[in-house]
């Protein structure tokens, strides 16, 4: 039987069709293989935690005397930051770490009387911790100066060299990460794979151990840093 070349030609776009439609299937199917593999993941949270020592004090203090008299109540608060300077003076602290921040004046009829009171407002900045601490639990000698600290009056430690730290402490978390998703992946049956995504949480620093109630007077210079992240690994 012979053919013509109509037929021969007809003959090769079938076979070069049906050799397309199995090689177009067989790049489908290793696709969508490959998408499938591609969208295994697994996301998981990584922690990381380190104590730190705060390296800057601040303490607010503030101060008030009452009077009738408006140059006696001004002598008595004169006399008063007298006191506080030659506390502080005596622990070692140089003069420009006290610096006054405000003062305020009130007055009143009292019975028909003026009465009169005047606020005054210091602040202690130091990166001397141990020198604060020192200045915090002796407080009482201002008592006994004549000096009488308003509530509300109280030290507050700030650690500040955050940036520093935070590039070891992601790395730390990103690895607990890991280490979680690589026990997941092991109860599964898989390994685990690369980075999809990742989000760094907020840093937070907090009193270590849960001491202090972060009130400024019973504030701690020893802090805990933490910080959580969130990791979406491969799975292969």
């Amino acid at each position: 039987m012979a053919f013509d070349i109509r037929d021969k030609v007809m003959l090769g776009s079938a076979a070069l069709l049906a050799f397309g439609v199995v090689a177009g299937g067989y790049l489908l199917g290793d696709g969508l293989k490959r998408a499938k593999a591609a969208d295994r993941s697994v996301t998981v949270r990584g922690l990381a935690e380190k104590d730190v020592t705060a390296d800057l004090a601040t303490w607010s203090i503030s101060y008030s005397a009452t009077g009738f008299d408006l140059p006696a109540v001004r002598s008595e608060i004169d006399s008063n930051t007298k006191e506080l300077r030659a506390y502080f003076q005596a622990l070692g602290f140089r003069p420009g770490d006290l610096t006054p921040v405000g003062a305020g004046v009130n007055q009143w009829l009292n019975n028909g009387v003026n009465t009169i009171t005047i606020t005054q407002r210091m602040l202690l900045r130091t990166t001397d911790i141990p020198r604060a601490q020192k200045a915090v639990a002796q407080q009482f000698d201002l008592v006994r100066r004549g000096v009488t600290l308003q509530e509300g009056s109280g030290m507050r430690y700030s650690f500040t060299k955050l940036n520093d730290i935070k590039p070891d402490m992601v790395a730390a978390a990103t690895r607990d990460a890991r280490a979680a998703a690589e026990q997941f992946a092991q109860d599964s049956g898989a390994g685990v794979g690369g980075i999809k995504s990742a989000t760094q949480g907020y840093f937070s620093i907090d009193a270590r151990d849960g001491e202090g109630g972060g009130d400024g007077s019973s504030d701690t210079p020893y802090k805990k840093v933490r910080v959580v992240t969130t990791v979406d690994f491969y799975l292969k």
